[in-house]
């Protein structure tokens, strides 16, 4: 949140401006959010999500990431995190030639993603979905083929992920990471809770190398995006 010099006074802000700056950021915050629509195969793959009790991208998020694999012109992109399949319809809604590669330990999971895939009429060419650890498939994964990794995973794994991560992006290739903000607690250094701890460690690592081009958006619940030079 910014504020001009003329705010602030002795670095002492009036508690209504400060209250009216809030109020406005709340709202540009909403206004985001809502921007934006949901096709309406994604918006019933989100219900399903909702029956499992499966925590899904907003579709806010959604949009991000259709737009950041339009941008990057990904044609082949790797998943952690299948979930019911929400995300990667999104992110494959980005084009009609992309191939996708999802990965979840949940098979119970899976069988559902791939009904809502047949049912938003994705080519089963177009889609490959592995059940097993994401570090052992990884592992057997070609490097530097894919224009788009996107984790979104339980934050205590990402440390073990992250450089698999990079060796399967091609230059220029994009890393997504889901839940960059942590359910907002990621900004305070004083949270200190395992997965707030992951997740920080993880994010500022990028910002200390001059490998990657790296940015945090504030949509859902956080989106990292960092591009391999």
């Amino acid at each position: 949140m910014e504020f001009t010099p003329n705010e602030c006074e002795g670095n002492a802000i009036s508690l209504p401006k400060l209250v009216r700056k809030m109020i406005d950021k709340i709202a540009s915050w909403k206004f985001a959010e809502d921007f934006g629509s949901e096709p309406k195969d994604i918006q019933a793959a989100r219900k399903t999500a909702e029956e499992l009790g499966v925590e899904s991208v907003t579709p806010a998020t959604g949009n991000q990431l259709a737009l950041i694999a339009a941008i990057a012109r990904a044609k082949s992109i790797a998943e952690v995190g299948t979930g019911a399949g929400v995300s990667a319809l999104w992110l494959l809604s980005a084009s009609e030639d992309s191939v996708l590669t999802t990965i979840d330990e949940e098979p119970e999971y899976q069988n559902v993603a791939r009904e809502n895939f047949k049912k938003a009429q994705i080519p089963p060419a177009r889609i490959r979905v592995i059940s097993g650890r994401a570090a052992a498939v990884m592992g057997n994964m070609a490097e530097s083929a894919y224009d788009l990794v996107f984790l979104d995973l339980d934050p205590n794994d990402l440390g073990a992920l992250l450089a698999q991560s990079v060796l399967l992006l091609k230059p220029g290739g994009v890393l997504v990471i889901a839940h960059a903000l942590w359910r907002d607690r990621v900004p305070n250094p004083a949270l200190r809770e395992d997965e707030t701890i992951a997740l920080r460690s993880a994010i500022s690592g990028f910002s200390d190398t001059d490998d990657f081009i790296s940015s945090i958006s504030m949509v859902g619940d956080g989106l990292f995006v960092a591009v391999k030079k």
